[in-house]
């Protein structure tokens, strides 16, 4: 993958992590929630009034798709619309189509899974919902809470960047629920969960 494409999946994630970070409030993210095209995501590109054209196609490993004419083209990442938008303008710069209006739509969702391990009642895998969104707490609760010896004040997120380096965000999922925020660390409603996500709870030293 070259630097090009690399950087433009890097900054459409954190683009995605930006806007979902403006809400202070979980209802209000959800409302405003937009799939991101994912890695295995097996998408139907429609060109109008040329057939030739329709593709049926996955998302590789690198964030590409394989499109009639214009070759290799980086959408992971995207919306559907600027996913649109980008093929759109790939064929008339490549002067294929003078005006091409391209349809876009996922037909199979990639598996978008989490998991939670340490002191926590039912730790494993779990399923993100596709068409909104999830945070720390809301996993918590599905795996049925934190065990008596676990530290809430300390749960961890590792996230494997799309350049292969790993993040560790810290999430005070106590303070999350009891409706106070803590200095210094992430808010639970700032910190939306995104396929692969590792939730670690560990354990209060008594």
């Amino acid at each position: 993958m070259n630097a090009s494409r690399l950087l433009l999946l890097f900054a459409t994630l954190f683009v995605a992590a930006s806007a979902f970070a403006q809400s202070g409030n979980p209802a209000d993210a959800k409302k405003a929630y937009v799939h991101r095209l994912q890695l295995a995501d097996r998408v139907r590109v429609d060109v109008y009034q040329e057939e030739e054209l329709t593709r049926l196609a996955r998302i590789d490993a690198r964030g590409i798709v394989n499109l009639p004419l214009i070759g290799e083209l980086t959408i992971g990442g995207l919306t559907v619309v600027e996913a649109q938008d980008l093929i759109q303008r790939a064929y008339q710069d490549g002067r294929f189509l003078r005006n091409p209006q391209i349809t876009v739509s996922v037909e199979e969702y990639a598996p978008r899974e989490v998991s939670i391990q340490g002191q926590i009642r039912s730790p494993g895998r779990y399923t993100l919902p596709i068409e909104s969104t999830f945070t720390v707490v809301e996993l918590v609760t599905k795996a049925g809470g934190i065990t008596d010896i676990g530290k809430g004040t300390e749960v961890s997120v590792t996230r494997v960047m799309p350049d292969g380096t790993k993040q560790v965000f810290k999430v005070d999922v106590d303070n999350v629920i009891k409706g106070r925020r803590s200095a210094g660390k992430i808010d639970d409603n700032t910190l939306l969960l995104l396929p692969g996500d590792i939730v670690y709870v560990p354990e209060r030293l008594i």
